[in-house]
C-alpha cells in the first residue's frame, strides 16, 4: 500500500506531460483547437501549469478567442507578477482589438519586466507611434535596433517615427538600412523618397518613387509625389504626373499643381 500513492502522483504527472507535449505538437501543426484540449487536459491536472496557461492563451489568440486568452494571461499574473510574456500577451491582444493605449501600457509592463525582448520593446514602439508618442517610439525602437540590428520592419518604423518629429536626417539613415535588409520593402521606397525629397534629394527621391511606380502603377501618392519632386529639378514631365495624380483624387497633387501655371 505505501507505494499506491507515489505510482498514482507518477501516472498524474505523466499524463499531464504527455497532454502538454501533445498540445505543443497540434500547436506547431496549427491545429489550435486541439491544442487548447490538449493544454486543457493538462491543466485540470495541475491549474498551477504556467507554460500550459501560456499555450492554451496562444492557442486561443490564434483562434480569436481573445476572451478566453485574456482569462489565461490574468490566471498567470496571479500566479507570478513578474512573468514579463503574460503582460506582453494581454498587450498584444489590445494591439489585435486596435485599442493601442492599452497595448501601450501592458507592453510597457512587459518591458519593464523584460527589457531585453526584441518583440516586446518592437511592438511597443509601433504602439507608441499609433498613440503618437513618436520620441518615445523612437527611443524604444532604438533598443530593439540594438538587439536586432538586421530586421528590417525595427529601421522601417524608427524612420517613421524620426520623420514624425522632424529628424529627416536619420529617418532617411533608417529606411535606408530598411532597404539594405529588405530591399523590396515599398512603403520604406516610398517613404524614404519623401524624405529624400523634404532634404533636397529630388532627383534620388525620383528614383524611389519610379520604383514604386513599377510594381505598383496605381499609387497615386508616389505619382504626385514624383511629379512634384521632377518640377524641383527642372523637369517639365513632372506637370503631367502632377495632373494624372490630380485627376485621380490625390490632395497633394491638387495642392502643387499651380507650380505648372
Amino acid at each position: 500500500m505505501k507505494y499506491v500513492f507515489p505510482i498514482a502522483l507518477l501516472i498524474l504527472l505523466s499524463s499531464c506531460f504527455n497532454s502538454y507535449t501533445e498540445g505543443e505538437y497540434y500547436f506547431q501543426q496549427e491545429e489550435y483547437e486541439k491544442a487548447v484540449s490538449q493544454f486543457s487536459k493538462a491543466l485540470f491536472l495541475n491549474v498551477t501549469d504556467i507554460k500550459a496557461l501560456h499555450m492554451r492563451a496562444r492557442s486561443y489568440e490564434e483562434i480569436e478567442d481573445f476572451i478566453n486568452a485574456k482569462k489565461d494571461y490574468e490566471s498567470i499574473l496571479k500566479l507570478d507578477p513578474q512573468y514579463a510574456q503574460a503582460y506582453a500577451g494581454i498587450g498584444k491582444l489590445y494591439w489585435k482589438k486596435n485599442d493601442f493605449k492599452n497595448a501601450e501600457i501592458y507592453l510597457l509592463r512587459a518591458a519593464q519586466k523584460d527589457p531585453d525582448d526584441f518583440e516586446i520593446l518592437f511592438l511597443l514602439g509601433r504602439s507608441m507611434i499609433k498613440n503618437r508618442r513618436f520620441t518615445q517610439a523612437d527611443e524604444f525602437l532604438q533598443i530593439a535596433k540594438e538587439l536586432m540590428p538586421e530586421d528590417a520592419r525595427v529601421h522601417y518604423y524608427q524612420g517613421m517615427a524620426r520623420s514624425q518629429i522632424g529628424d529627416l536626417l536619420g529617418a532617411a539613415g533608417s529606411f535606408n538600412m530598411s532597404l539594405k535588409y529588405d530591399p523590396d520593402n515599398l512603403p520604406a521606397k516610398y517613404n524614404r523618397g519623401v524624405v529624400r525629397m523634404l532634404i533636397g534629394y529630388s532627383s534620388w527621391a525620383v528614383e524611389d518613387f519610379d520604383e514604386v511606380l513599377q510594381v505598383r502603377p496605381d499609387h497615386i501618392e508616389a505619382l504626385a509625389r514624383r511629379g512634384n519632386a521632377k518640377l524641383n529639378i527642372n523637369d517639365p514631365s513632372g506637370c503631367k504626373d502632377l495632373q494624372e495624380a490630380a485627376a485621380k483624387g490625390s490632395w497633394y497633387a491638387k495642392l502643387w499643381l499651380e507650380r505648372c501655371g
